[in-house]
């Protein structure tokens, strides 16, 4: 990943954009911060890999429109999952989920004001 081990080559252009963009994006999904927007940029790294390099290359109109037919079922998946988790969000587990408990039990300055009846 992200050109490591060595071997003499190294990663430029657009492969270094989508390996940052899946390790940032994956370790924040698995954590659980800012997940929605994670998964966002996720889903669409997935959705360009899979229209550049997988319809992006055959010959067939089939094969561009079956993905099993062009092999990129595996990146359709992955989209499809990163959008559900756009809309389903973190879980119950996650640094999200502490960070709304904890600023939903803080008491509000505005909590405290009484307003005398006019």
């Amino acid at each position: 990943m992200l050109g490591f081990p060595g071997g003499g080559h190294g990663m430029s252009g657009m492969a270094l954009i989508a390996g940052i963009i899946e390790l940032v994006c994956g370790l924040l999904i698995a954590f659980g911060l800012f997940t929605r927007l994670a998964a966002f940029l996720a889903s669409g790294e997935m959705a360009v890999a899979y229209f550049m390099f997988y319809v992006g290359v055959v010959d067939s109109l089939a094969a561009k429109f079956f993905p099993i037919m062009n092999g990129g079922e595996l990146a359709l998946v992955n989209c499809w999952v990163f959008f559900f988790i756009i809309f389903y969000g973190s879980g119950r587990w996650s640094i999200d989920a502490m960070w709304r408990k904890r600023r939903g039990s803080a008491p509000s300055a505005s909590s405290n004001v009484n307003v005398a009846p006019a």
